[in-house]
Formats: C-alpha cells, structure tokens, sequence
C-alpha cells in the first residue's frame, strides 16, 4: 500500500474520531474518540516516516504512545473519580468547574 493510502486512512479515522467526540456526551465514549484521534495522528506520522524514508516520524509516534499512556491512565482515573462523586458520566451533567 502507498503512503497516500494510509493518509486517507488516517483523515478518516480522525474525522470519525472529531464526530464521535462532538456527538457523544458520555466521557468514556469522548475519552476513546480523543483516543482514536491520537491513533490517527500515529498513522500519519508512521506514513509520513514511509514516505521521506526518515525514521524521524516513527521516533514522534514512540513518545505520543507514551504520552497517550500516561493520558489513559489519569484520564480513566479522573472519569473514575467524577462518577463516584456525581454517579454519572454524562458531560452535560458534569459541571464541577462551576461556581
């Protein structure tokens, strides 16, 4: 497959991953969106990498895992901690920022 191949495959898996995040109000569901998103923004870049034969966007790819790891992690722990407070993870509901 060609590297154009896969930056379609990529835009697509981010517009899919922008629409589930705007239309969606569960966090769980918004959290995986922002997830997909990443993984899209990965495929471009592993692409990109084929494409000018460089290892610089593979190398990009290594951290954004690393920091979509972490993000996984406090993120759940924080959509944990908002539904024992709240019982609820609906992001209409959710208003603790709120005076």
């Amino acid at each position: 497959m060609s590297p154009l191949s896969f930056f379609i495959l990529s835009l697509i898996l981010f517009v899919l991953g922008m629409m589930a995040f705007l239309i969606k109000r569960d966090l769980i569901t918004q959290f995986m969106a922002i997830e997909i998103m990443l993984n899209a923004a990965n495929l471009a870049l592993v692409a990109a990498a084929k494409y000018w034969a460089s290892l610089d966007g593979q190398i990009i790819v290594f951290f954004v895992i690393t920091v979509a790891a972490a993000e996984a992690a406090v993120g759940l722990a924080i959509i944990l901690l908002i539904y024992r407070q709240k019982k609820t993870i609906r992001s209409e509901e959710v208003n603790l920022l709120k005076g």
